[in-house]
């Protein structure tokens, strides 16, 4: 276990399981994606609390007004989150984001979330941004099942579908988390739990990223919407199991709050989006992916 996972455990929302009281402000500097994941919707609104929403998306000079604003209303703020609304190295937005704040408020933590297309070519520049925490989507192994789970992929202009955008997808989240985890960043993987696609699947996942390097991985129930809106949710039992062969190889993440895009405060306990973004929270629960 690194050092540096020990520090995120005191400082960090999301790896301390909400008892450090820390709080986290998300920017949300990331309009585009690369990657047709069947259960997102990514949309701009003030109502949805699930990732990949957000009530705007700022530009890189923006978001340092904002976290100064955020850290006036909100002082137990620590960390500095980019999930989205889009994917963070689709576009040079995140990373642009991460050397002002790294510059401007240097004791922050950088925390950046990705489903991974580019991190294997990116991973240097990840990792001289100096970004403390690292999550990648990572809903599949096997190129057959994250065919069932993604749609496409543009990689380098280029479309790629089914199969053949899996197996590029795969093979750049496993590269990538190599490169950033033996330069030291802790690297937490998300998946998001399909019984009738991944179900069986959960546990060559968890092998899988720690052989990689991963450091804890967290599994997420599907809310069925959009193309799997057919698929039904996991039943908690099935959230165990799966919770429960994953940890036969890696550390599992058992709290995760699903949090928007643009949330700030200390999850379970503030939320003051409302006015820092300047917009009105009320709660809808159809949340995608993380």
């Amino acid at each position: 276990m690194s050092n540096n996972y020990e520090i995120l455990k005191s400082s960090h929302p999301c790896f301390g399981g909400h008892v450090n009281n820390a709080g986290r402000i998300h920017l949300p500097v990331s309009p585009g994606c690369n990657i047709a994941c069947r259960f997102c919707d990514r949309v701009i609104n003030d109502t949805e609390n699930r990732p990949g929403v957000t009530s705007k998306v700022i530009t890189p000079e923006e978001s340092l007004s904002v976290v100064e604003k955020a850290l006036k209303i909100c002082p137990d703020i620590k960390v500095v989150g980019i999930a989205g609304p889009g994917d963070t190295l689709a576009t040079d937005n995140a990373l642009k984001t991460f050397r002002l704040v790294k510059k401007e408020f240097p004791k922050l933590i950088k925390c950046m979330s990705t489903n991974g297309l580019l991190l294997a070519e990116k991973a240097d520049e990840v990792i001289e941004v100096g970004i403390d925490s690292l999550t990648v989507t990572v809903n599949a192994v096997d190129p057959s099942i994250e065919a069932q789970l993604n749609k496409y992929a543009v990689y380098h202009g280029k479309r790629y579908e089914a199969e053949e955008a899996a197996e590029i997808l795969i093979k750049n989240q496993i590269e990538g988390i190599k490169k950033v985890a033996k330069a030291g960043m802790t690297v937490k993987v998300n998946s998001v739990l399909v019984p009738k696609i991944n179900g069986s699947h959960i546990e060559k996942i968890a092998q899988t990223v720690r052989e990689a390097g991963a450091t804890i991985y967290n599994i997420i129930p599907l809310i069925p919407q959009f193309e799997l809106s057919d698929q039904r949710a996991p039943l908690c039992f099935e959230i165990d199991e799966a919770r429960k062969k994953a940890e036969k190889h890696i550390d599992v993440f058992r709290h995760c709050q699903h949090c928007r895009a643009d949330a700030v405060g200390v999850p379970g306990k503030s939320e003051f989006g409302d006015q820092v973004y300047e917009r009105k929270l009320t709660i809808k629960e159809t949340f995608s992916h993380g």
